[in-house]
């Protein structure tokens, strides 16, 4: 009797349509993504500037101006308070939501500030400022962190690019202004196509679901939760400074912060210099980076003999692109490479600061662009390469402490500018002795920030001899807990039926008689490679699925798509509670049962009729 071929099924002439939907999605989600970073980062960091005190004079006179700045500047320590918020937050929630909910904060605040009037309302706008960019921040980090490794590239260059430029683009809107209230909304328009391009991002996602888009998911914030201790610490203490501290106490106390903020960052990253490097690479640029360009960018202005912002713009663009390049450059590198690259971005960092000590002041703004590049370049290759090894836990901790950093190198700067200055006005205190003033403090700021960077490098070097910890994969980390099967990728793609749970212990149903066996899974992904965060979502579920073996059952149990579901009470013996001489599954030294393997049965379709079963042969089909 002839058996004619099996048919195949709807649902398996389905997936490869829906496989090409989602590969056509994902490109034009990298590339609006990458552009949304791009402009977003900058826009986020632009809030942090406080530069009411430039048209203090336009401020009405009932208002007093001592309360309108530290109103202003509220915006910051808002952020500093709300990105381990947040990253505790992006344990739980995707990152797209996240991101529209930033910038629709920003939108808001930039479209209300027209209407302010006072100090009171001037100090909610800044502080929802403050929210909404803090909110932006690490969101874009952990959107573009299961994406194509590019755009984790584009993310550290725009970081380091938004802080070399946003006192020059905080300072641009308020030439020749008639309103003190363009302080509160500097560029609504570039927030509102901000917005709609984080509004076409979020469709994209939808469209392309959340199952196919490696959104990381953690688990154990308590490595997160407690930079809010330093972050509290931090703004209470910026808070505080406003209020006549002399400068001193306040270098001092900038000081003392930074210590304290290294000290936390080489206790809480605990497992290894690969998770640890993060870290130090955030504090180290947060300290310096946007300080020096807010003391350049004063000292390069028209009235003290510079070549004023329009001087500045290409200066600031060919650091921005080469910052770019460098960044992505240092992404196609081999991943034992990443610990070296870090340590020299740092270094082209120090070597930055040598140079605005050098050759700053400039009457040129050509002048400006090797210090500026170097500067760049030094933050986005140190940025790309710590974040390159690490897993989302770590990188959400160091960005923890990237903003109270950045506020106590704030202080530290602003501390030493006001000493030098003091000492000037004790002096003759003529104009040209304030300019000289602004100067030796560039000067002196740009000293102490190398050392400090200096330092930085020296206890990551002596830390990593100490403790270097085991080789660890970039994503193996990304939850704690007991050892995975070969292949495993936490964090980056949903786990299907019968893998761990990333909290730990196993999901319901999980399969517990051990890994299958074959070469399904172990070579879908090398676990020593240090990148495999970058594998694509589809490739390592698939791998996955297949050595699960397809769908699962009522029970709980993956089993083979062909494979009958089956009752424990209408098959007594298939239940092991009804086998009581039965080995418990995953026992060493036991063979895997055969009904779990993921071999389909035979089936055999019901009888057709043959070409001699004809009325000729005597005998008909009933």
């Amino acid at each position: 009797m002839a058996v004619p071929p099996i048919q195949p099924t709807r649902a398996v002439a389905a997936g490869p349509s829906g496989l090409v939907r989602a590969l056509r999605v994902s490109p034009m989600l990298d590339v609006v993504l990458g552009l949304l970073v791009a402009m977003t980062l900058p826009l986020a960091i632009l809030a942090i500037p406080n530069t009411i005190s430039v048209v203090a004079a336009l401020l009405p006179p009932d208002v007093s101006q001592i309360a309108m700045i530290r109103a202003h500047g509220l915006a910051l320590p808002a952020m500093v308070l709300t990105v381990p918020v947040a990253a505790v937050v992006l344990r739980r929630m995707r990152a797209a939501p996240m991101v529209v909910t930033g910038l629709a904060l920003l939108a808001f605040a930039d479209a209300a500030g027209g209407y302010a009037g006072s100090t009171v309302p001037v100090g909610a706008l800044r502080v929802l400022h403050g929210i909404g960019a803090g909110l932006l921040v690490p969101a874009t980090l952990m959107a573009v962190w299961g994406r194509s490794p590019l755009l984790r590239a584009v993310w550290g260059a725009s970081l380091a690019a938004g802080l070399l430029a946003a006192q020059a683009l905080a300072l641009w809107p308020l030439d020749q202004v008639d309103s003190w209230r363009v302080t509160l909304q500097p560029y609504p328009m570039l927030t509102g196509i901000a917005l709609a391009l984080a509004a076409l991002y979020l469709v994209l996602w939808l469209r392309e679901g959340e199952g196919a888009t490696p959104e990381p998911v953690l688990a154990g914030s308590g490595r997160t939760a407690w930079t809010m201790m330093p972050a509290v610490g931090v703004a209470a203490l910026a808070l505080g400074s406003t209020f006549d501290w002399p400068a001193g106490l306040v270098v001092l106390a900038a000081l003392g912060s930074v210590l304290v903020l290294l000290a936390l960052a080489s206790w809480g990253a605990s497992k290894g210099a690969v998770q640890r490097a993060p870290a130090y690479a955030m504090i180290a640029v947060g300290v310096v980076l946007l300080p020096t360009a807010a003391q350049t960018t004063y000292v390069e202005l028209g009235g003290l003999g510079g070549p004023g912002l329009s001087g500045l713009w290409p200066a600031f663009a060919i650091a921005a692109v080469a910052g770019l390049v460098c960044a992505a450059l240092v992404n196609r590198s081999g991943g034992s490479a990443m610990p070296l690259l870090t340590a020299g971005g740092l270094g082209v960092l120090v070597a930055g600061l040598c140079a605005v000590r050098l050759f700053l002041p400039a009457s040129a703004g050509l002048s400006l662009i090797l210090p500026f590049v170097l500067l760049a370049v030094g933050a986005s290759v140190a940025l790309t390469a710590a974040l390159r090894c690490c897993d989302e836990g770590a990188a959400l901790l160091a960005l923890s402490l990237f903003f109270p950093a950045l506020l106590a190198g704030f202080l530290l700067g602003s501390g030493v500018q006001v000493t030098r200055l003091e000492a000037v006005l004790k002096g003759t205190g003529t104009p040209q002795a304030l300019v000289d003033g602004f100067v030796d403090a560039l000067h002196l700021w740009a000293l102490i920030g190398g050392g400090l960077v200096l330092a930085v490098i020296v206890l990551g070097a002596i830390l990593g001899r100490l403790r270097p910890g085991a080789p660890v994969d970039p994503v193996e980390n990304a939850v704690s807990g007991p050892a995975r099967p070969a292949g495993r990728v936490p964090g980056l793609v949903p786990s299907p039926a019968g893998e761990a749970d990333p909290m730990g212990g196993e999901r319901p149903g999980a399969v517990t008689s051990g890994p299958p066996s074959g070469p399904l899974v172990s070579g879908a992904m090398s676990s020593g490679s240090m990148s495999s965060d970058f594998m694509s979502s589809g490739s390592v579920s698939s791998g996955a699925m297949s050595a699960a073996g397809g769908g699962a059952g009522e029970s709980g149990r993956t089993r083979p798509r062909h494979e009958p579901d089956r009752d424990p009470a209408r098959d007594p013996g298939r239940d092991p509670a009804h086998d009581p001489g039965r080995e418990p599954e995953g026992a060493p030294g036991r063979e895997p049962d055969p009904e779990k393997v993921a071999t389909p049965p035979v089936v055999v379709p019901p009888p057709a009729p043959s070409p001699e079963d004809g009325p000729g042969n005597g005998r008909t089909l009933r």
